[in-house]
C-alpha cells in the first residue's frame, strides 16, 4: 500500500490564534518595552530601570503583587523554586551524586543521600551503595523528583524521599514550555478517562497508565514494571491525551488537571490522528478555553 504524503500550501495554512485571558496584565510586552512610568513600584525579574521607567528585559506578559511587578517570559529555559514536581531525565552517574537533565540552564543533581535505599532503609550510604549506584539509577531513566535548594550558581539539588518519587516506568514524555504548566497544590493526577499525569513545573509532563498503588514502596522507588502490559485501550488515551496537551501547548493554553481533561472530552468526537490537524487543534482549544471562562463565570 503507498502512502501518498499530504501536501499543504501556504494559501491553506490555519493560523492557530493565541487563546490567552483578555486581562489587563496579559498583553504582550517585547525586550525595551515600557511596562510602567508611574512612581512607587517595584522591579521584580524580568524588567529594569531606565529613564525613571520599568521596562521588560524579555518578551512576556507582566505580573504584578501588590507594588512588585515582573514580566514572565513565554518561552525560555526552566527556573527552579523549592518545592518544584519536576519530571527529569538521568544523564551522568558521578560520585554520590547524579547529574540531570531538568530543562534549566545547567543540569540538576541528585545526591545519593536524597534518595530513598529500596527496601526503604534509613541508614547512612557507604561504599557498597555508592558501586550500586547504577543499580538503583543509570544513564537515560525518567524520574520524578522535587526540588530541594536551588544553589547561588543556579543548580537545583533535587530529592526522591518521598513514595510517590522515583523512577518511571512505561508511558509518554510530552515537552512543553515551561510557563504554560499552572502550578498548583498537587502535580500528580489519575484523571478519569484511564491514565495517570504527572505534570512537572519544568515543563516535561509524564502520561502513563494508571498501575495498581499495592506493594508500591518496596524498592524505593527503583521498580520500573516493565513486563507489565499495556493494553492497546490504554494507549490509545495515553496517545490521545498526548495529542491534547500538544492543542492546547500551540494555542498557549494554561496546562493542569481541568484543561487537560476538558480538552480530552471536547477531542473525543476526532481520531486521534486528526487531532494534529492545525484545525481539530484550533477547534479544541477554543472550546476547552470557552468550558474553563464557564467555570470562571
Amino acid at each position: 500500500m503507498n502512502y501518498m504524503p499530504i501536501v499543504r500550501l501556504a494559501s491553506d495554512r490555519v493560523n492557530i490564534p493565541l487563546f490567552a485571558d483578555d486581562g489587563p496584565n496579559q498583553r504582550l510586552f517585547t525586550p525595551g518595552e515600557v511596562v510602567t512610568t508611574q512612581q512607587g513600584f517595584m522591579r521584580g525579574h524580568g524588567t529594569y530601570m531606565e529613564d525613571d521607567a520599568i521596562k521588560s528585559s524579555v518578551a512576556g506578559v507582566m505580573v504584578q503583587v501588590n507594588k512588585l511587578i515582573t514580566v514572565k517570559a513565554l518561552k525560555g529555559r526552566y527556573v527552579g523554586e523549592i518545592g518544584d514536581v519536576i519530571v527529569a531525565r538521568v544523564t551522568e552517574v558521578q560520585e554520590k551524586r547524579w547529574k540531570v537533565d531538568t530543562n534549566s540552564r545547567l543540569d540538576s543533581v541528585l545526591l545519593l543521600s536524597s534518595v530513598n535505599l529500596p527496601g526503604g532503609e534509613l541508614r547512612r550510604r557507604g561504599v557498597e551503595d555508592e558501586k550500586q549506584m547504577r543499580k538503583y539509577l543509570q544513564e537515560g531513566d525518567l524520574i520524578s523528583a522535587e526540588v530541594q535548594n536551588v544553589h547561588s550558581d543556579g543548580v537545583l539539588s533535587l530529592h526522591t524521599r518521598s513514595l510517590k518519587y522515583g523512577k518511571l516506568s512505561q508511558g509518554i514524555l510530552v515537552k512543553v514550555f515551561p510557563s504554560l504548566i499552572q502550578r498548583r497544590k498537587t502535580h500528580f493526577h489519575n484523571l478519569p478517562c484511564g491514565a495517570s499525569i504527572i505534570l512537572g513545573n519544568n515543563g516535561f509532563i509524564w502520561i502513563s497508565p494508571i498501575m495498581n498503588s499495592e506493594g508500591e514502596g518496596s524498592g524505593g522507588g527503583f521498580t520500573q514494571n516493565l513486563d507489565d502490559v499495556v493494553t492497546k485501550e490504554d494507549r490509545k488515551t495515553i496517545a490521545r491525551l498526548r495529542n491534547c496537551i500538544l492543542a492546547l501547548a500551540h494555542c498557549k493554553i494554561m496546562l493542569y488537571d481541568t484543561s487537560i481533561l476538558y480538552a480530552y472530552e471536547e477531542s473525543l468526537k476526532y481520531e486521534t490522528p486528526e487531532l494534529l490537524n492545525p484545525e481539530c487543534m484550533a477547534d479544541v482549544a477554543f472550546l476547552t478555553q470557552h468550558r474553563l471562562r464557564s467555570l470562571e463565570v
